[in-house]
């Protein structure tokens, strides 16, 4: 569980109440079921317009890397690579087949398999190379659903803030309504800048840092299984790799 995902959610949330609070405000006056139906329905539409289904749903199931990221495995893919440069210098390729059973990870297990059924350093390179670029980019459309989503919040609370003033100029005759329009229009805006702010672009951006290690990963692999398949000395090939730490 990543720690500081929960304490910024958790502080964003004291911000808002503490100042609402030194100002003699209550909590309750968030509570606007119309102005939330506004800004996260609406907001939840334009991005469901703005991307395939199968997108949305995979931008929205990799939320909670944010909350729970994936172990960093460069230091132990450095150790696995270095590992298999001695196992090929000591007893050759076809002494990896028995390392395949071990390693789980797909990309690794066909990196390794391409590197077995002899692919010379070039053609490694290229294949891998296409595997990373591809894995990146689906990650990353994937993960600017949330960044589009914090696009569209805002305006969807200034929307909001409009549909709250129409209804406040629609009963300027009634006082008692008043109140109730004025609210959903300031809060809307609150609601939208808020989530925008607060929510959806932290996510975003927590997600193309997660990525980012994970396509780092993919990096430290392919370049030690090109330095295998080129012959490189065990220790040449860690010093290599160390400087990716």
């Amino acid at each position: 569980m990543d720690r500081g995902s929960l304490i910024g959610l958790a502080l964003a949330v004291v911000a808002i109440l503490g100042g609402q609070a030194l100002e003699g405000g209550h909590a309750s006056i968030f509570l606007q079921p119309a102005a939330f139906v506004i800004v996260v329905l609406g907001t939840l539409a334009a991005v469901l317009v703005h991307y395939p289904l199968p997108l949305f749903l995979q931008g929205v199931r990799m939320a909670k890397l944010a909350f729970r990221p994936p172990e960093a495995e460069s230091e132990q893919t450095i150790r696995r690579v270095i590992q298999w440069s001695h196992t090929v210098r000591q007893e050759g390729l076809l002494a990896l087949e028995r390392h395949l059973a071990i390693v789980r990870d797909p990309f690794q297990r066909d990196a390794l398999q391409l590197l077995i059924d002899g692919a010379d350093a070039t053609r490694l390179r290229d294949t891998l190379d296409v595997r990373i670029v591809n894995f990146e980019t689906a990650q990353r459309q994937a993960a600017r659903v949330w960044e589009v989503a914090g696009g569209y919040s805002p305006t969807l609370g200034i929307l909001g803030a409009v549909i709250g003033l129409i209804h406040v100029m629609e009963n300027l005759a009634d006082p008692s309504k008043l109140g109730a329009g004025i609210a959903v229009a300031f809060v809307a805006t609150l609601y939208g800048v808020g989530l925008a702010n607060l929510v959806f672009l932290p996510i975003a951006n927590k997600l193309k840092f997660i990525i980012a290690r994970q396509v780092g990963d993919r990096e430290i692999l392919c370049d030690g299984l090109i330095g295998i398949a080129q012959g490189d000395n065990p220790r040449i090939i860690e010093a290599r790799l160390k400087g990716y730490l």
